[in-house]
C-alpha cells in the first residue's frame, strides 16, 4: 500500500500553482509573442504619444536622457507563481538601436494579470553602455532602477533626477498587488 506523504502533498501544490501561472500567463500574452520591428516600432511610438499626453513633463525628461528603453504592452500574470514578458525598443535620439526582450519571474502574493507599459530612461552615457554591454542586464544586480511616481496629475521634475537609470510603468490594466522591475532581465533580439 501507497502512501501519500506530506512532502509530496507540497510537491503537488507546488505543481498546481505553476501550472495555474503559466495558464494565466498564457491567457495574457498571446500578443506578446513574435513581433516583428514594425509592430515593436508602432507599439513603442503609441506608448511614447500617450506618455508625453498623460505625463507632464516627459518630454523634458526624454530630450535631456541618452536613451530610452519603451516596452509596451508587458504582460505580468500569476497565481502564487508569477511572470513577466514584454519585448521593446532602445531608441537613441529618437532612432531604434536595438530590441529587447523583458522576462521575469516571481513567487509570493501574487494574483491576478496584467498589462503595462514600461519607459526605461537613461540618462547617463556610462549607464547606457553599462546596458548595452552586458548581455543579459537585471534590475537590481547589473544596475538599479529608480521608479519615478507620476500619478495623479504630478509634474515631472527633471531638475530633481539624479539617478542614472528612472522608470516609469504606467496604463496597467487589470488587477495586480504589486508593480516592481526588480530581477527583471532585459536581453537584446535580433529582429
Amino acid at each position: 500500500m501507497q502512501t501519500f506523504s506530506t512532502r509530496n502533498l507540497g510537491k503537488t501544490v507546488r505543481l498546481i500553482f505553476i501550472g495555474l501561472a503559466i495558464t494565466i500567463f498564457g491567457m495574457f500574452s498571446h500578443n506578446a509573442y513574435a513581433k516583428t520591428a514594425a509592430e515593436i516600432n508602432a507599439d513603442a511610438n503609441r506608448t511614447l504619444k500617450r506618455f508625453y499626453k498623460e505625463v507632464k513633463g516627459a518630454k523634458e525628461l526624454t530630450s535631456s536622457a541618452k536613451a530610452l528603453l519603451v516596452m509596451s504592452g508587458v504582460t505580468k500574470a500569476g497565481f502564487f507563481v508569477g511572470g513577466e514578458y514584454g519585448q521593446g525598443v532602445l531608441r537613441i535620439k529618437g532612432k531604434s538601436q536595438g530590441y529587447y526582450n523583458l522576462v521575469a519571474g516571481s513567487y509570493g502574493f501574487t494574483f491576478g494579470g496584467e498589462q503595462m507599459d514600461i519607459i526605461i530612461a537613461f540618462m547617463t552615457e556610462d549607464a547606457l553602455r553599462e546596458f548595452r554591454k552586458i548581455k543579459g542586464w537585471e534590475v537590481g544586480v547589473d544596475g538599479n532602477v529608480a521608479m519615478i511616481d507620476v500619478g495623479g496629475g504630478k509634474r515631472l521634475d527633471t531638475t530633481s533626477l539624479k539617478d542614472p537609470v528612472v522608470a516609469f510603468v504606467f496604463g496597467a490594466k487589470g488587477l495586480m498587488v504589486d508593480v516592481s522591475l526588480k530581477g527583471a532581465k532585459f536581453t537584446k533580439i535580433n529582429k
